[in-house]
């Protein structure tokens, strides 16, 4: 064998899921995964681990659309039948929803990206520690 074989458990996916979501470094949990909102920071501030390999591009952006447009849905839909209210409300009402809703959701699923590349090594991060 070669030395880019590893164990598989040595990078368990669950664990680096999960770090990524809270915005956290997949390596260790604790350090901080971004240095500025949606800016990962080069290294973890308390393990060291590289993360400035990541790839997550637009990934992100197409999950919190995902997630936003379904809870959105569905809030259409329970305002439309329940309250009946003024369009204009109600659009105004909704549109603010899905821009919180997105600036939320987006950093965790910036890091739920760099979690699934870390912990299956792709691009940069199958050579790194």
């Amino acid at each position: 064998m070669t030395d880019t074989t590893f164990a598989a458990d040595d990078r368990p996916s669950r664990p680096a899921i999960l770090n990524g979501l809270r915005c956290r470094c997949p390596k260790c949990g604790t350090g901080k995964l971004f240095d500025r909102f949606l800016h990962v920071a080069d290294n973890c501030p308390d393990c060291g681990e590289e993360l400035y390999h990541h790839r997550a591009d637009d990934g992100p952006a197409y999950l919190t659309i995902l997630i936003v447009a379904h809870i959105i849905g569905f809030a259409i839909h329970l305002m439309w039948v329940i309250w009946r209210p003024d369009p204009m409300v109600m659009a105004t009402v909704l549109s603010l929803g899905a821009i919180g809703l997105s600036l939320a959701l987006l950093p965790p699923m910036k890091g739920l990206m760099v979690g699934i590349q870390w912990s299956r090594r792709m691009h940069g991060f199958k050579n790194a520690g």
